[in-house]
């Protein structure tokens, strides 16, 4: 029932994204951030999602990005992005995505990432592997980082910080290995997952961002550490998920222990 109602809900939220392709719709910044924007489409996905999941679970406790909490006291949380990606959205370039994680007890247990553009859906299910489109994925094979192709994504405010975001990304583009901006951390997770990147990081993401792809990414045979290589939480900021082969090494390019 939990994975069925995933399902349509993830759908749900897909569908008004489409709903617009041919309408205008109004995009507003949020307070404080001057390209961190919400579109009433983020909204109106959010809306159906978020009825989709009361309809079956009532009880259940709501984490989303738009709305916020929905506190319940509930061992079950859905935790939802209604569009990942939406300045890809406003912009109307095809790659941001509805992401759904489902934690029971705070582990995450049911995940699944919607880009209804590209119509490709990633679902992955705890100890039950991760699919796309209903066909198993799993990670790639790469075993060196100099080989690989990477793929991170930067904050609206740039975090002040020693070894921060542009300086990691300068270290790995001067040793001329490849890394992608795509601007959509779900969508990003979930390609690491069935092979196309080989790493993943970023300094910065929110529970929303992160729930159901690095579920996906486990399920699929690859690892996820904070990005310091310790033990990852969706509530910390800071990510890094590869295919496992080259996990350890990922980590200490990323420190600045490698150049």
């Amino acid at each position: 029932m939990h994975k069925e109602t995933l399902i349509k809900a993830i759908e749900a939220g897909a569908a008004e994204m489409r709903r617009y392709d041919d309408i205008a719709f109004s995009i507003a910044n949020k307070p404080g951030g001057l390209n961190d924007l919400v579109t009433e489409v983020d909204h109106a996905s959010e809306k159906a999602i978020i009825a989709v999941i009361k309809s079956q679970f009532p009880d259940h406790y709501i984490l989303t990005e738009e709305a916020g909490v929905l506190a319940q006291d509930s061992d079950y949380k859905w935790v939802i992005d209604p569009i990942d990606g939406t300045i890809n959205f406003a912009h109307r370039i095809p790659i941001c995505a509805v992401s759904i994680g489902l934690e029971y007890k705070g582990e995450l247990i049911m995940g699944a990432v919607f880009n209804p553009y590209l119509n490709e859906l990633f679902v992955a299910e705890k100890g039950k592997g991760a699919t796309l489109n209903g066909k198993p994925i799993s990670v790639s094979t790469k075993v060196a980082v100099e080989n690989a192709c990477l793929v991170t994504g930067f904050p609206y405010t740039y975090l002040d910080e020693p070894n921060g975001p542009l300086q990691v990304f300068e270290r790995f583009i001067r040793k001329g290995v490849p890394v992608r901006r795509l601007g959509s951390a779900a969508i990003d997770l979930c390609w690491v997952a069935c092979g196309r990147f080989d790493g993943f990081y970023e300094h910065k993401l929110q529970p929303w961002d992160s729930a159901a792809g690095v579920l996906i990414v486990t399920e699929a045979g690859g690892k996820v550490s904070n990005i310091h290589g310790e033990a990852f939480s969706i509530y910390q900021p800071g990510i890094i998920a590869s295919n496992a082969v080259m996990h350890e090494e990922l980590i200490e390019w990323v420190a600045g222990r490698r150049s």
